[in-house]
């Protein structure tokens, strides 16, 4: 296997198949697979604070809440019940579900691109005037629901993958377990970094040293400097998670061979540069490959099939 996404996922399907030898080892090894499976959800991580960015701070926790509240919905009340029937009645489902989701990862990416690249914008943006922004709030918290449910889709079926021949039990207990942890994981983080400008603003005024005010000021500066660091980040994690699962889902289907191609050049850079060079190379790769085909899917989804206009 690949390193980078699939590596981590290897990391997730190993906790989740300990965990199913019994109750208390599901409560403790979905703990931890909560912990991982956050770097699989990190472009969630890091593009949920661009959903907040230029709106009120009065509703920045409240929209944030909104959109844990759909995560929790997508993997408890929808993936959840899914993946256990498909565990039952289609378990060969599963693979191509992972590559639905890894090509519309890519698409969201590729848009993203374009657009910052003067490509014709889809949705209604903070540059745009905001005639109605309840409706603008409930545009953002469905975006955000809907690109977490691609990743929590991919995040469920990986763990029961490993956990498919369990009793139903154990598949439920470890699903629930797993999505319930990286849902309040990922966005108790993203909380804490979008309220981060509110504490340094708290800090620069209120803190009854210089020194403290001095940091105060330097969160308040950094803070705009650090969610657009993020939204570029999300994006490039977009492209790297879409194009990892697509890679292992062709192997899965008995093609081969752009995965074997790009893992030989993984290992080539790591033997010459070390593993870190080497998993970056694989990374890049996988992003290339995304934001190839998330271009085709633009393209055919905006200029011939006219979505979105």
């Amino acid at each position: 296997m690949p390193g980078g996404l699939v590596a981590l996922l290897d990391d997730v399907s190993i906790i989740a198949r300990t965990a199913s030898a019994s109750v208390d080892d599901i409560a403790a090894a979905a703990g931890r697979a909560g912990s991982k499976t956050a770097g699989v959800v990190i472009d969630d991580a890091a593009v949920a604070p661009s959903y907040v960015t230029g709106l009120s701070p009065a509703r920045e926790l409240p929209i944030i809440w909104n959109i844990t509240k759909g995560s929790l919905i997508n993997k408890l009340a929808i993936l959840l019940p899914g993946a256990l029937l498909l565990s039952e009645f289609l378990p060969q489902a599963i693979l191509f579900i992972l590559m639905l989701g890894g090509a519309y990862l890519s698409y969201e990416g590729a848009e993203k691109v374009l657009e910052k690249l003067g490509g014709e914008k889809h949705g209604q943006t903070l540059d745009d005037e905001i005639t109605d922004p309840v409706a603008f709030e409930k545009q953002r918290v469905s975006g955000a629901v809907r690109t977490d449910l691609i990743l929590s889709a991919e995040i469920m079926a990986i763990t029961l993958n490993e956990v498919a021949s369990e009793d139903l039990l154990t598949r439920a207990g470890v699903l629930a377990l797993v999505g319930i942890g990286v849902t309040l994981g990922v966005y108790g983080v993203v909380a804490l970094i979008v309220k981060m400008d509110d504490v340094g603003l708290h800090f620069a005024k209120e803190a009854a040293t210089s020194a403290g005010r001095k940091f105060g000021r330097l969160l308040v500066r950094a803070m705009p400097r650090l969610l657009v660091a993020l939204s570029v980040i999300g994006t490039v994690a977009m492209l790297w998670v879409g194009g990892g699962i697509i890679l292992h889902g062709l192997a899965g289907i008995g093609v081969s061979g752009p995965e074997h191609w790009v893992e030989g050049i993984e290992h080539g850079v790591s033997a010459i540069a070390g593993g870190a060079l080497g998993w970056l190379s694989f990374a890049a790769l996988s992003a290339l490959l995304a934001l190839v085909l998330g271009t085709v899917l633009v393209f055919v989804l905006h200029k011939v099939l006219r979505l979105g206009h």
